[in-house]
């Protein structure tokens, strides 16, 4: 046998066994979540509403750190002291016929409540008249000025949905409203859609929905850098947050006020669930609002996140972060305990095989954020203070946020993630079954593969720091179903165990499903990223710009074509690396691939950031600033079409040449060291 032969059957000896053994770790990861304990920290963690800043919350944070402590994992919590001032006074009532009714806020039930309130209201005392603005979005404003409708001296009154709620915030104080009434209609969440809770999942007419009304990320005293003990803060009376009384009302409270409006008819869009035609408004019932909130240094409050890590064995300076939210506006149940939950259980699989020598390759880290509610905070804060290390370790983020509430698969992500979660879904029995995740989605879809989409990642939520702020590959998984209970008391363990997930399956199948993805980023010899879907799909996405370059009437002057060649220049390389993709590479050599290959969709952010927004650094996706939840591509050209010109529109583009280009080069480099 020559020396030849020997080296060949060395290799495939290895390869075999290295195969056998992620097969293997996988396997067994698989097998340890299971639908007890699921339950189990289910009900423990959604005991009470647990909003951040609250002794409630740091209980939370003591069951967490216990948890993983027990399963031999090394945790720790990281504390900041952030500004999230909590309501003193929040009041409303309604005037009319010459009697003043005050309304009765709270949701019925037992036990202790979250104050019906917006975070970030403005304080206030103000009485007025009430006009209808549908969803308070920019174009509803328009259809109100060519009614001859105005909302300056007036309370608004906008229904929940169809934007981020700050957003409506934002665009009513813009117009000289005095105050803001928030609702959910059941027409979107209410008896409408479903029955309605305790009877079945739905929004019932004493259902509240509360919520964050700041629009950017992070304490708002410290935009930009982290909130550590001695930070430099802004001064209270100048941040970005909102400076009229804004109050959550239910439907029926909000009914009040809707059914006596008078004034022009609403457009048929515009009609909610109520049984009574919509109007504008303003009627003969008039509001007062009244909000206080906390001010000055009581306006401050301390959270803490928790850290949970497993050090790899090969590539120990590679971390695959996994985390979730652990703050809620109630008990949370849905919103977010079963993403918390999901992380735990991920975190006990992975403690089992540590246990029993079968580490993983790479870091991995289990991660739960505080105070994401107010704004993604926790989250933010961390990696505003981490930036230089998470930039250098972290090979990919997946965030887990009120995930499993029904039956229905679904993901978002990263185009380079993608083929990742759907490769994953064929591996994890489905909760309802028959087959696996892949198969009873695919079966929903008519056996059409094109179907099998995955949104991508505009706002909302945890991975907005790893994505938007540092370009870290991001993405998430989820089980969802029928819902009216977002951000109520409402959201309990009685709900879930009766409506979201009452066998606790979804909530087992996901966090296998977590599992399996964290698995093979942290076992995988070369990162499971694919560049070539990533340029496929941001290929698909250039039709936008194209979209608005022609309403602008700028196609004689603005041009996509450098871009889709950039793009194509991109997709080409990336191709040709997965078709020379090996299975096996030795440590040295896959450490130098990995390296280039994180730098990727890191080339794709630049450190001035966006203009509108210079926190927002990537350049793939950021959320629409007249949206807040939308998602939009290639934002900085995007952004430019919107609210520039057209020389604005081609510098941009420009830029992203060069930046889609650079990160081509990281996939040469990345080649170059498998040849």
């Amino acid at each position: 046998m020559t020396r030849r032969m020997l080296v060949a059957i060395a290799v495939l000896h290895v390869g075999t066994s290295a195969r056998l053994h992620a097969q293997s770790f996988e396997q067994r990861l698989m097998a340890v979540p299971d639908t007890a304990s699921v339950r189990q920290m289910s009900h423990d963690l959604s005991a009470v509403p647990h909003m951040a800043g609250t002794p409630a919350q740091a209980t939370t944070r003591d069951y967490v750190l216990d948890k993983m402590k027990s399963w031999g994992i090394d945790a720790w919590s990281k504390e900041y002291t952030v500004y999230i001032p909590q309501p003193d006074t929040v009041a409303a009532w309604v005037i009319s016929g010459g009697r003043t009714t005050r309304l009765n806020l709270a949701e019925p039930g037992t036990g202790p409540q979250v104050p019906p309130f917006n975070g970030y209201t403005g304080d206030g005392n103000v009485t007025a008249d009430v006009v209808y603005v549908n969803y308070g979005l920019i174009e509803d404003y328009k259809t109100l000025d060519s009614l001859g409708v105005s909302v300056s001296g007036k309370i608004v009154l906008a229904r929940y949905g169809r934007s981020f709620r700050g957003i409506k915030a934002r665009e009513a104080q813009k117009r000289g409203a005095v105050g803001l009434i928030v609702y959910s209609d059941p027409q979107d969440d209410g008896y409408f859609r479903g029955d309605v809770y305790p009877k079945g999942p739905m929004r019932n007419a004493d259902g509240i929905q509360r919520g964050s009304m700041m629009n950017g990320n992070g304490d708002p005293t410290t935009p930009s850098w982290s909130s550590v003990e001695g930070a430099r803060r802004v001064p209270e009376d100048s941040l970005d947050i909102p400076k009229i009384p804004i109050i959550p009302l239910s439907y029926g409270n909000a009914r009040r006020f809707l059914e006596p409006m008078t004034g022009p008819p609403v457009p048929q869009s515009w009609q909610g669930g109520l049984p009574f035609h919509y109007h504008v408004g303003p009627g003969s019932a008039r509001a007062r609002l009244h909000v206080k909130s906390e001010r000055g240094e009581r306006g401050f409050h301390k959270i803490w996140n928790t850290i949970g890590m497993i050090r790899g064995t090969r590539w120990p300076d590679e971390w695959v972060v996994v985390g979730g939210h652990r703050d809620a506006w109630g008990p949370g149940a849905r919103d977010n305990v079963s993403g918390t939950v999901s992380v735990l259980e991920t975190a006990r699989a992975f403690a089992t095989l540590a246990r029993d020598s079968m580490r993983p390759a790479r870091t991995v880290v289990f991660a739960t954020w505080d105070a994401e509610e107010w704004g993604l905070i926790g989250s933010t804060e961390w990696v505003e203070e981490l930036e230089d290390t998470l930039r250098a370790h972290v090979v990919a983020y997946i965030n887990e946020d009120g995930t499993f509430s029904g039956p229905n698969f679904g993901g978002g992500g990263s185009p380079s993630l993608k083929p990742l979660f759907r490769a994953s879904a064929q591996a994890v029995p489905d909760p309802t079954g028959p087959g696996t995740v892949y198969d009873v989605w695919l079966k929903k879809n008519n056996g059409d593969t094109t179907k099998l989409t995955m949104g991508n990642l505009g706002g909302g939520s945890d991975f907005s720091g790893f994505y938007h702020h540092v370009g870290i590959p991001s993405g998430g998984i989820g089980f969802d179903g029928p819902d009216g209970i977002y951000h109520s008391m409402y959201d309990s363990y009685d709900w879930m165990t009766r409506f979201g997930d009452p066998g606790y399956k979804a909530h087992r199948a996901g966090s296998q499903l977590v599992a399996v993805i964290m698995g093979r980023l942290a076992n995988s010899d070369l990162l499971p990223l694919d560049y070539a879907a990533f340029g496929t799909e941001m290929t698909s996405l250039v039709s936008q710009l194209d979209s608005g370059i022609a309403k602008k009437q700028w196609t004689a002057s603005v041009s996509t074509q450098a871009l889709k060649d950039a793009l194509d220049r991109f997709t080409a390389v990336a191709k040709a690396f997965n078709a020379a993709r090996p299975a096996t590479v030795d440590s040295e050599k896959a450490e130098r691939v990995n390296q280039a290959l994180m730098q990727v969709e890191r080339r794709l952010t630049r450190p001035e950031g966006l203009v509108s927004r210079p926190w927002f650094k990537s350049l793939q996706f950021a959320a629409d600033l007249d949206n807040g939840y939308a998602t939009m591509a290639f934002p900085s050209v995007n952004e430019a079409i919107r609210y520039a010109d057209a020389a604005t529109a081609n510098k941009e583009l420009t830029d992203l040449v060069t930046r889609i280009d650079q990160a081509r080069a990281a996939l040469v480099e990345a080649a170059a060291v498998l040849r």
